[in-house]
């Protein structure tokens, strides 16, 4: 099926119809771990205390280099590159879904159900791995999430090279999510190329007199202890894996759980209805990710219950559900699409309405303090990033601030991150930087120990803010409205304040 203007021209459609329901914070959640690489790759003399909380990821990654890229080839200020790359994601995503539903589905009606599904759908939890299909923000995930897609198209077309091509794509920017999408493309293969292996291996068996085959490989060293893979201390590691629980699948809800085994159930149904309408791409997609899921289910319990074997929950192995999430809305959405929906416009408004209004409140209610779409000519709503902002518009470059280490989850701060937007240096953190500890533990001693020196900074004495300084260089301090006598505060509104340590 040829993919025309028309189509193009409702894909774009699609993309700005979903930026406009799931909104755009661009320095949200982990934009605070990413945008900090950029913002040094721009500008080397920024964050000269600190780095390591984000230079360790981005030394993993071709994101910064992309990005700061293309603000010196466009010559546009970093946030509009951000929000011109946000929607060029949301587009080549959609663009990519659509290809796949074309190459399985024989019906226009399927593929723009499917499509049109995920594009709904893009805030949509990923069980308890902390992920969305899309996020209301940039990262690398959102650039790579149409590479992996057609990653899925070439193998089901049996155009490996350029599979393996999408892949390397994807792997230069984000490895890991390449990683769990190389695993299925590979299954795939298999399960593609299965009987025929099969049938040459029995007349190899029948000509050789069926002498047995030694097969097994050597799995011993897979669950040897890595030497020196955790130097910090039992009690950094472990208090960073109380925050980032999503990590360790023992430790998910009954409801997080069940969004992990149910699309299993799912696609053994998709396969069913596959092999019954002899839909083949349909049913090998859908019987390989059976497979996949039931494989990386077993690896996330493997990984999350012997304390010898936790330390390879650093991989995230649940977080290869994105992948599998996304085929299946776009498979269930194909499915509608056909057989309920069809050509009546009543049944497609029935559906979509609502789900398009609860997606949009639900994003609205996560960020209640932000503007729904943070846009780079408005000013922000939120009373955190306008300090933030006063504190990038008023402070020397090499000022370090100190914060309540969970400053991102306190109602109202809406997860807006410090160092993406005031591009200052600060002290560690509790949330981002915590998950920056949990994949390099080698900086968790000293993670923590600015950690507790920051903690319960809203009530500390000037003893203790000079301690700060003291220990850790820290010139600043951002506080909850409370002013300790002998700081002087040149920035305050009605939620926080900005002082400078004497």
């Amino acid at each position: 099926m040829k993919t025309g203007r028309n189509e193009i021209l409702g894909l774009l459609g699609l993309a700005a119809a979903a930026f406009a329901i799931h909104g755009y914070h661009p320095y949200s959640e982990d934009a605070e771990t990413y945008l900090p690489g950029i913002l040094r790759a721009l500008h080397p003399n920024l964050f000269p205390v600190g780095a390591e909380y984000f230079q360790l990821h981005a030394h993993l990654t071709w994101f910064p280099q992309l990005i700061a890229g293309t603000v010196r080839l466009l010559n546009l200020p970093l946030p509009w590159t951000l929000l011109l790359w946000q929607v060029a994601s949301f587009f080549l995503f959609l663009f990519a879904c659509w290809k796949l539903m074309c190459a399985v589905f024989p019906e226009r009606r399927a593929c723009w159900a499917g499509v049109a599904l995920v594009a709904a759908l893009f805030t949509m939890p990923v069980a308890g791995t902390a992920l969305y299909l899309m996020d209301p923000f940039l990262n690398p995930r959102n650039i790579i999430a149409f590479a992996l897609v057609f990653a899925v198209l070439k193998v089901l077309e049996r155009k490996y090279v350029q599979a393996t091509l999408f892949i390397a794509i994807g792997g230069s920017i984000h490895p890991l999510m390449s990683a769990f999408a190389a695993t299925f493309c590979v299954l795939m293969v298999v399960l593609d190329r299965w009987p025929a292996w099969k049938a040459t291996w029995r007349r190899e068996d029948v000509a050789a007199g069926a002498q047995p085959r030694d097969l097994v490989a050597p799995a011993v060293l897979l669950f040897q202890p890595i030497e020196g893979l955790f130097n910090a201390p039992d009690h950094a590691y472990d208090q960073v894996a109380l925050v980032h629980r999503y990590q360790y699948l023992t430790r998910w809800t009954w409801y997080e759980l069940l969004g992990a085994v149910a699309p299993l159930f799912i696609f053994w149904a998709f396969s069913a209805i596959g092999r019954a309408r002899k839909m083949r791409k349909f049913e090998l997609l859908s019987r390989g990710m059976v497979i996949y899921g039931a494989i990386y289910l077993v690896v996330g319990l493997v990984v999350s219950i012997p304390r010898r074997l936790e330390v390879f929950a650093l991989v995230q192995p649940m977080r290869s559900l994105q992948l599998l999430y996304v085929l299946m809305l776009l498979f269930g959405g194909g499915l509608l699409g056909e057989y309920v929906l069809r050509n009546k416009p009543w049944r497609w408004l029935v559906l979509f309405a609502p789900l398009v209004s609860g997606m949009a409140w639900a994003q609205c209610e996560l960020f209640p303090a932000s503007a729904h779409m943070e846009m780079p000519w408005v000013q922000p709503r939120n009373p955190w990033a306008q300090a933030f902002v006063w504190v990038k518009e008023n402070t020397p470059q090499d000022a370090v601030f100190a914060l309540d280490p969970y400053y991102m989850s306190i109602p109202g701060e809406d997860e807006q991150g410090f160092r993406a937007i005031a591009e200052r240096s600060q002290l560690a953190d509790g949330l981002k930087d915590g998950g920056v500890v949990q994949m390099f533990p080698d900086i968790g001693e000293s993670w923590l120990a600015q950690m507790k020196a920051q903690t319960g900074i809203d009530h500390f004495r000037i003893q203790d803010i000079e301690r700060l300084k003291a220990q850790y260089g820290a010139s600043w301090v951002v506080l909850r409205q409370r002013d300790p006598a002998g700081l002087g505060c040149p920035y305050r509104n009605d939620v926080v304040m900005v002082c400078r340590i004497p």
